[in-house]
């Protein structure tokens, strides 16, 4: 029992901080938007990279990091991209959406939630070589370990997802949304920089 809860807590720990995944699962559950298919689509990658990383794959990255290079570059003009219509939705208060009608197809909230996750080189470097480390310490125990972080991420995004929803009714608002997508816009871009220059 003792790895399934280690798992947990460090997969928290290291998932927890905002993002502009959890930005965007927060966002997308505050308007009521795809919810569900957003929470599958988080917890599941998650699971498939913690897999990877106690497999050994992050041993793997350790050992190429020009390609974790691309990615930082792809997901940090991504996240600009990202931003930069968070800025312009906060400007245009008349384009905000505050019913729960989705003005994204699922198409375009799966490409989002995909890019959101996989153009991020910090998942791989935390969930992937971090947590595979880890789990790797617990010799015979790390698929236990695991286990442990996998459950994490899927309490965490559906508490994100889900949670949002519960308090929109309160933040039904267009104020409200302005400023979500002021903060939204500040933190992708924010990351963008940071990615890059990083």
């Amino acid at each position: 029992m003792i790895p399934v809860l280690a798992g947990l807590l460090t997969g928290l720990s290291l998932i927890v901080a905002i993002g502009a995944q959890n930005a965007y699962v927060l966002r997308q559950g505050l308007a009521g938007r795809h919810i569900g298919l957003i929470v599958t689509i988080c917890a599941a990658s998650d699971v498939l990279l913690i897999a990877a990383g106690v497999a050994g794959v992050g041993a793997l990255i350790r050992s190429h990091p020009e390609g974790v290079t691309v990615v930082r570059w792809v997901g940090g003009a991504y996240l600009l991209a990202y931003g930069a219509m968070s800025l312009r939705s906060a400007a245009r208060p008349a384009s905000l959406r505050t019913d729960g009608r989705s003005t994204r197809g699922r198409r375009a909230v799966i490409v989002t939630t995909l890019a959101l996750t996989y153009l991020n080189p910090h998942v791989y470097l935390d969930t992937v070589v971090m947590l595979g480390s880890v789990a790797n310490g617990y010799a015979g125990n790390r698929w236990l370990f695991a286990v442990g972080a996998a459950m994490g991420s899927v309490l965490w995004f559906s508490g994100l997802g889900y949670g949002a929803r519960v308090a929109s009714p309160a933040l039904n608002r267009p104020r409200t949304w302005r400023v979500l997508d002021l903060v939204i816009g500040c933190v992708m871009i924010a990351l963008a920089v940071r990615l890059v220059l990083v």
